[in-house]
């Protein structure tokens, strides 16, 4: 067996992503929306980082709503919430006039993204919007490397990729909302014949098999695996705890101040158009 350490990718865009990651930070206005375990390690990374909270919008321990002042002098607005009042929370945010970081899986993202479109004559028009299915930095970066592998073994062929992936028990959607963007990168290079089955919902993608593993308090594993009649290639990525993930979504949150329209974690990074 062959382990693939994503770190080895940080030196081929550390020319891109280091000149976000350290940039000037300009203090600013968050609101919180959803006050759970996430949303207070969001908190704690954003007072570091010498920011204010300015509202917290969250039915089980706030009474502060969106059409408050409060909510409006927010720069940006960090969404963590439930996949049932995720959209509800975005549209509400962008009622507002207030950008929105939204880290909810398990909800039709790019529904309400071709909405919005209709609506408005271009997204750009919107307040700025980034959705990611994770932000931990080590993740979208394996995004990148698991994008780039499956581009080389389907040029080699004879190898079937697979993904584990194992979360707490407290966790509401299966299969995880990165190990649906593992699988969404995978298929389109391994899988474009006509009649393949994409359920996102199931326990597959694009046929590629997802097992989900709930156990515990573990912030999250994901591993793909790819194996032929010779040998088996692995990458994997551990989460030591919910801090990376909080970073992330701040990191996206300074960067977003200003902005309109939709964007990625890709643009944030600096992973864009990236050729490894």
């Amino acid at each position: 067996m062959c382990i693939f350490f994503i770190t080895f990718v940080g030196f081929l865009c550390a020319h891109r992503c280091s000149r976000t990651l350290v940039q000037r930070i300009c203090i600013m206005k968050i609101a919180l929306i959803g006050y759970g375990k996430m949303g207070r390690m969001i908190e704690s990374v954003a007072l570091s980082r010498g920011h204010e909270i300015v509202c917290v919008i969250d039915p089980l321990t706030s009474p502060q709503t969106f059409d408050s002042p409060a909510f409006r002098s927010a720069d940006v607005a960090i969404e963590f919430t439930r996949p049932e009042a995720a959209e509800q929370n975005v549209r509400a945010a962008l009622a507002q006039g207030v950008p929105v970081v939204s880290g909810t899986t398990g909800w039709d993202v790019e529904g309400l993204k071709a909405t919005l479109n209709t609506q408005r004559s271009t997204l750009n028009e919107l307040p700025g919007v980034i959705w990611s299915s994770n932000y931990s930095i080590g993740v979208n970066i394996l995004f990148a490397v698991n994008k780039y592998l499956a581009q080389l073994l389907h040029n080699t062929g004879g190898y079937q990729p697979s993904i584990t992936e194992v979360h707490h028990i407290h966790k509401l959607d299966a299969p995880s909302g990165t190990a649906k963007t593992l699988a969404e990168n995978i298929s389109p290079t391994l899988f474009s014949k006509e009649g393949d089955n994409t359920r996102l919902n199931g326990e597959c993608v694009g046929n590629v098999p997802i097992t989900s593993i709930r156990e515990g308090e573990v912030p999250g594993i994901h591993e793909v695996r790819w194996e032929s009649e010779a040998d088996i290639l692995t990458l994997r990525h551990e989460a030591k705890s919910r801090q990376g993930f909080a970073l992330g979504a701040v990191l996206a949150a300074e960067w977003l101040r200003g902005k309109t329209g939709w964007h990625s974690m890709n643009e944030v990074l600096g992973l864009e158009g990236l050729k490894v």
